[in-house]
């Protein structure tokens, strides 16, 4: 049985995963204790020594990724839970860590709970917590690191690195400046999300292209991008509007 703490300052959020947890999860979690603040977090965590840490992203005087930086190294395992901050989530998609929107899901809690035990298991999240610290300390880099959950693990690519992205189904392949292609087991959605407050833009349903690769426009029905790579992708016609005022607003 893993052990774990919760931290957030919400005294209804932390009665309700209490009672999740104690309901749903009772043979795989048991609760070591709570803290409402950083302050108290931090002391806590280290006397308690928990495998898992529900972390709170948004409180009072001080942020979940601020009790993150207290620690010289950290050895156990985070789920966020937050009520909706889209930079902070993006942050965390970035790192391959798990976060939980409030309310919290029963079947997501336990999805969560399993992918944080196997990561114990493969002691796999060192990289991925600094990855996260690293892409909050320079929010909207273009030379910060997303990871991609390859065969046999995580590949770090730099974002300005990626040309394009295009939809196989369940799996998306991201094709590099440098010529090779790596496939991922994530949806063309999930890389939308990530990248387009990057300058990415999905200019077809299957098709993701980063503006700094883009070299020409030729019109059409849609119209063809090309991109640095001398490969042609086609527009789809209902986003060419769209899609030219982004590719002007320089």
């Amino acid at each position: 049985m893993y052990s774990c703490v919760i931290v957030d300052d919400e005294s209804r959020s932390v009665d309700t995963l209490t009672t999740i947890i104690k309901k749903y999860c009772d043979n795989d979690l048991i609760i070591k204790g709570f803290a409402n603040s950083i302050d108290e977090a931090f002391p806590m965590i280290n006397l308690q020594k928990p495998d898992i840490v529900f972390l709170d992203i948004e409180m009072p005087y001080g942020s979940g990724f601020d009790l993150l930086e207290r620690f010289e190294e950290i050895n156990f395992e985070v789920i966020f839970t937050t009520g909706f901050d889209q930079y902070a989530i993006t942050a965390i998609k970035f790192s391959a860590l798990d976060y939980l929107l409030k309310p919290i899901n029963i079947v997501e809690l336990k999805e969560a709970i399993v992918k944080a035990t196997k990561r114990i298991e493969n002691k796999s999240s060192k990289n991925d917590f600094k990855l996260l610290l690293e892409n909050l300390r320079k929010p909207k880099n273009r030379s910060s690191k997303i990871p991609l959950p390859v065969l046999n693990g995580l590949e770090l690519v730099q974002i300005d690195t990626i040309v394009y992205c295009e939809a196989d189904e369940d799996y998306t392949h991201v094709f590099l400046k440098n010529g090779s292609k790596i496939t991922v087991t994530k949806s063309i959605k999930d890389f939308e999300e990530l990248l387009e407050s990057y300058d990415f833009f999905r200019i077809h349903h299957s098709f993701l292209v980063n503006k700094l690769c883009i070299k020409k426009y030729t019109k059409g029905e849609g119209g063809l991008v090309l991109t640095e790579l001398n490969n042609e992708i086609p527009v789809s016609r209902r986003r060419k509007s769209e899609f030219l005022e982004w590719l002007n607003d320089i």
